[in-house]
């Protein structure tokens, strides 16, 4: 099972010796039964894989709470999407919560920008060990044993899905002689592909006084350590390629003497990953192939997660390279296959960047080319064209879902990169199926 390979890295306690500290699972951004956006559904096994991973990062979640044996666990915002959230969602988190609060571990949770918009998080009936904090600030007081601190979580959630001023005002200073937890959702200072939220800086959070800030909302891992440890966990499992890289939590132990030790677990049932393959002068369909298996190998071999899904991106000067467009279902069809042969490797998308050679003698008069500086020089570059595409772009733009509008870009600088990226993708495609010779795979350009 894929829990298995999670756990390798877990320091198994002897029954008999106690754990020191207080120790808890922080994490954040669990967006659970997100709904598939950007990966291709021609693949119905990749399409459940993956729409089934953000529960069964959870389950992880909840697995290794009970295998370390933790004192609580913290959810610092958008453990739901949105408010498509339905009951068999609810029912599953709920489910999962029962486990730990079976085992008496307490869970802490805030609203973020998604929770704020779901209605079935309001109407949950949570087990009795898990805290929700509303949208007024508390804190609520762990007692422990005897000659140790107490423990005091503070939490805010999020009343509306927009928080454009910093909630850290409206945090309680920190308790004196116990040990102080803050669970915030916030874009700190911002970061790419995050809007605003709740924003503050880390020296504002540090003059608070507390021990630890457990934050949630920028999909990435960062941590900032000093007087006060500030960590930024990331999500526990991406759901698309623009969420690449190793996914995990953050597994928290603070002493009475306040000293912090943190160690990061991964949780992802899935990881993706671009992979860029440079065909500079391959020029046999068959070298190409052992390109991609040489590609796939190392990054399945550097990656720790149960699955592997890559987007294979394709760059540099090739003989091949309007044929590499003309069969690209060709060639993404000989890259899952090579998948395949290495094991839990799925193959999301192919981006064919690679050009001709243009140094060969016969360019200055094939037609091919001239077309291309043509299409380059006249066209893409006149503000007829812009117009037009521009134009045709908006209109369907706007037939688009909402949560969909994005993918042309979030502001005029990036929709006209993302139009102007397009066209010179299709003048590509346009000039691979003129190319001459056969759509075969026999290794005859």
């Amino acid at each position: 099972m894929a829990w298995h390979r999670l756990t390798t890295t877990i320091r198994e306690q002897p029954e008999d010796i106690a754990i020191a500290g207080f120790r808890f699972i922080h994490t954040a951004d669990i967006h659970l039964d997100s709904p598939l956006k950007s990966l291709a559904l021609r693949n119905p096994e990749l399409a459940d894989l993956i729409g089934g991973a953000t529960r069964q990062a959870f389950s992880n979640i909840i697995d290794l709470c009970l295998d370390e044996r933790v004192d609580a666990l913290i959810i610092a915002g958008d453990l739901y999407d949105g408010d498509q959230t339905s009951m068999k969602t609810a029912r599953f988190l709920a489910s999962e919560l029962n486990r730990l609060a079976t085992a008496g571990i307490r869970t802490f949770i805030i609203r973020g920008n998604h929770d704020a918009l779901s209605k079935v998080s309001r109407e949950l009936v949570l087990p009795g060990e898990v805290k929700l904090f509303g949208g007024r600030t508390e804190h609520v007081l762990i007692e422990r044993g005897q000659g140790e601190k107490p423990v005091a979580i503070h939490g805010l959630s999020f009343a509306n899905p927009t928080a454009p001023e910093s909630l850290l005002p409206k945090y309680a200073r920190a308790l004196p002689d116990a040990i102080n937890i803050g669970i915030m959702h916030t874009s700190l200072g911002g970061a790419p592909g995050h809007d605003p939220y709740a924003p503050c800086s880390p020296v504002e959070l540090q003059a608070t006084g507390y021990d630890y800030w457990a934050l949630g909302h920028i999909h990435k891992r960062a941590v900032t350590t000093g007087s006060t440890t500030i960590v930024m966990p990331g999500m526990p499992q991406g759901r698309d390629i623009n969420e690449d890289g190793p996914k995990s939590v953050t597994l928290v132990s603070i002493s009475d003497d306040g000293s912090v030790d943190l160690d990061e677990r991964q949780t992802a049932l899935a990881e993706f990953a671009r992979i860029t393959i440079d065909a500079t002068g391959i020029g046999e369909w068959s070298d190409l192939a052992t390109a991609l298996t040489d590609a796939l190998k190392p990054a399945r071999s550097s990656s720790t997660a149960p699955q592997l899904v890559v987007r294979l991106s394709f760059s540099g000067e090739t003989p091949l390279a309007w044929r590499m467009r003309r069969d690209s279902e060709l060639l993404f069809a000989e890259a899952e296959e090579r998948a395949m042969q290495i094991g839990t490797v799925w193959v999301e998308k192919l981006e064919i960047n690679c050009t001709p050679p243009r140094t060969s003698e016969r360019s200055a008069t094939d037609p091919l080319h001239e077309l291309r500086s043509l299409i380059e020089t006249a066209i893409l570059e006149s503000d007829a064209y812009e117009a037009a595409v521009a134009s045709l772009a908006d209109t369907l733009q706007a037939q688009l879902p909402t949560d969909l509008r994005d993918l042309f870009g979030a502001d005029e600088t990036q929709t006209r990169a993302r139009r102007i990226a397009l066209a010179r993708e299709g003048a590509d495609d346009v000039l691979a199926r003129l190319q001459s010779g056969p759509a075969s795979g026999n290794g005859n350009a």
